[in-house]
């Protein structure tokens, strides 16, 4: 029988936990970008709470989604409350969606490595018994051989005293848990950062894995994808927070992650004539063309309006008393600037942005950096 019921614990422990978490998933608000179905793969994996597992692997670049659900048993359409007696043989597990250009099979065993303990054959942490034991479901031979690998070279690692004992099985059906379940460290983030400390998940996973504990994929030259027939596209993912402060420069990083501004005349592309368009400097996303700017007078980069204003989010900002619109970009979260009321017709907006959050793409270099589809309008 499962004791989460029973851990929801003292107020110091939870506003100390949910303040650490609440830190750390901060950055991964933002949404993701549609994957083509052809890379679009899942990948079951049981380690204990379902609610733990989520977490982790939603935060690493690349993956798309991660569900809570069932899988490995008897029942049909079990319940939680069915999976939770241990009669039907399932275990509490995630199925995790993730673009295969981006991520790995190996990454994601990389990340569940570091979410779960691999040692315990009767569940994990405080939840003991057959539907919360671990387990790699694989789903063809291919995924059979890396997952048998990656748990030879951890158990070779030494990271562990005890023997690696989480099992290999063949893929079954999966049952997705009830709503309540899914993303359920972002519905009650207090229950659940009180619930994983006091489970004793949170104090093992730090100390058995210390630095190593985050699990970061790398993005392809900041999501520029080569296929195979040579054409170059791209996805834009916001990277992680050690990336972004290694690539931006001071000001860079102070306006995109601090919201801060450059000054006005001595920036970067508040005169810039060439043609061609402005991209996110931290997700690459598009945002504005050279068709679209003109000269505001103001010393900043302004444009009437952005190339697709899905990419663009807009924010209430008191930060100088008086509201004002804060611009965003959507995939990236970077801070731009401000959208005002006083531009040119026909929209009669003046997108006021900083140079320091842009990185220009002149038009003939369009095709090669993979936004091809943004060239024909400079071919008039």
């Amino acid at each position: 029988m499962s004791t989460k019921r029973n851990l929801i614990a003292v107020a110091i422990i939870a506003a100390i936990a949910v303040y650490a978490f609440q830190s750390q998933n901060r950055a991964r608000a933002t949404p993701r970008p549609e994957v083509p179905a052809e890379h679009l793969k899942t990948a079951v994996f049981a380690g204990g709470c379902f609610w733990c597992m989520e977490p982790p692997f939603e935060k690493l670049a690349g993956v798309v989604d991660a569900e809570s659900g069932y899988t490995g048993g008897r029942t049909k359409n079990p319940t939680y409350e069915q999976v939770c007696q241990t009669e039907t043989g399932h275990l509490e597990a995630i199925r995790v969606h993730y673009d295969d250009r981006l991520v790995t099979y190996n990454d994601l065993l990389e990340v569940f490595w570091r979410s779960m303990d691999p040692t315990d054959a009767g569940g994990q942490f405080a939840d003991q018994g057959t539907s919360y034991q671990s387990a790699i479901f694989v789903a063809d031979e291919t995924e059979r051989m890396t997952a048998e690998k990656s748990k030879q070279a951890l158990a070779q690692s030494g990271r562990f005293a005890k023997p690696i004992v989480t099992p290999i099985r063949d893929a079954d059906t999966f049952y997705r848990a009830e709503e309540y379940h899914q993303d359920y460290y972002k519905k009650n983030p207090i229950h659940y950062a009180t619930y994983r400390k006091a489970s004793g998940r949170s104090g093992f996973l730090d100390s058995t894995w210390g630095d190593d504990l985050v699990y970061e994929v790398k993005t392809p030259e900041n999501g520029l994808i080569v296929a195979d027939d040579g054409s170059v596209s791209r996805v834009y993912l916001r990277p992680s927070d050690s990336e972004i402060k290694e690539r931006l420069t001071a000001l860079q990083y102070n306006v995109t992650q601090e919201a801060g501004t450059e000054r006005p005349f001595s920036n970067e592309f508040w005169d810039n004539k060439a043609e061609g368009i402005y991209v996110d400097i931290v997700s690459g996303e598009p945002l504005f063309s050279s068709r679209d700017k003109y000269k505001s007078g103001t010393g900043w980069p302004s444009f009437s309006q952005p190339i697709d204003k899905e990419l663009i989010v807009e924010k209430t900002d008191y930060h100088l008393v008086l509201p004002r619109t804060e611009v965003r970009s959507k995939y990236g979260d970077s801070h731009l600037g401000h959208v005002f009321t006083d531009g040119p017709q026909p929209t009669g907006l003046r997108y006021c942005i900083n140079s320091a959050s842009l990185k220009f793409i002149p038009a003939d270099e369009l095709e090669k950096e993979g936004y091809g589809k943004f060239a024909e309008q400079f071919d008039e």
